[in-house]
């Protein structure tokens, strides 16, 4: 008996294994999470070192941290695909010389959203988060509020340093050094007082500090950027 047990079983594993009976119809695979297939979206297009794929990772990152220390809930869905695509007219083929990428991101978003599992019902949010993650508007709702703040303070620090400075080109065109000193003291004027959350604020200055000092420093450095 125990023989005809054990020969029913590795019948049973044999036709599939798990349970699966002989001549059983297998489950279909799970359909492919849309926060995947976004992530996957932005990793493939977005390749450029100051607005490409890392900088979607941490805005959506320091996005979520800022507003957990403020006690805010954000609908994650909105916040997520606005971080990961509100940089997309800045690549081709989506981008447009004589359009802001902010505008154009928020008009067309919806073509990538769709059909990827994304509740469309949310997509007039992600539009208004994505025109307004540029420092110098002004976001409504928590979601664009927050992806506003963490796209500031992307500016500022090591990191705003770090973006920068890898848009330099290597053959002396446009943005050369001098150039980008130029939008790193820019930044440093105009983004702190734009960072408009409590955790935003609180965040921000050791930032603003950080980039002050190494401007100041590279000035040092370079005989006032005479030998930059």
């Amino acid at each position: 008996m125990r023989v005809f047990h054990l020969t029913i079983l590795g019948l049973a594993l044999a036709a599939g294994g798990s349970g699966i009976q002989a001549g059983e119809a297998r489950p279909a695979p799970a359909a492919r999470d849309w926060h995947v297939t976004v992530k996957a979206f932005a990793l493939e297009h977005f390749k450029q070192p100051a607005w490409g794929y890392s900088h979607c990772v941490r805005d959506y990152t320091v996005a979520r941290a800022l507003a957990a220390a403020d006690h805010v809930k954000l609908d994650d869905d909105v916040l997520f695909a606005a971080a990961y695509l509100h940089d997309m007219a800045a690549f081709a083929p989506w981008e447009k010389p004589d359009e802001d990428h902010a505008d154009v991101a928020a008009k067309v978003v919806d073509t990538i959203l769709k059909n990827t599992g994304f509740p469309m019902q949310k997509i007039d949010a992600v539009r208004g988060a994505i025109r307004t993650h540029m420092y110098d508007r002004d976001p409504e709702g928590p979601e664009a509020l927050y992806l506003h703040d963490a796209d500031a303070l992307d500016w500022l620090g090591a990191i705003g340093v770090a973006r920068v400075i890898a848009l330099v080109d290597p053959n002396g065109g446009n943005p050369d050094g001098l150039a980008a000193v130029k939008m790193l003291e820019d930044y440093l004027a105009q983004v702190p007082p734009r960072v408009l959350s409590p955790a935003g604020k609180t965040r921000m200055p050791p930032l603003k500090l950080e980039l002050q000092q190494f401007i100041k420093s590279l000035r040092r450095e370079s005989d006032d950027l005479r030998a930059l």
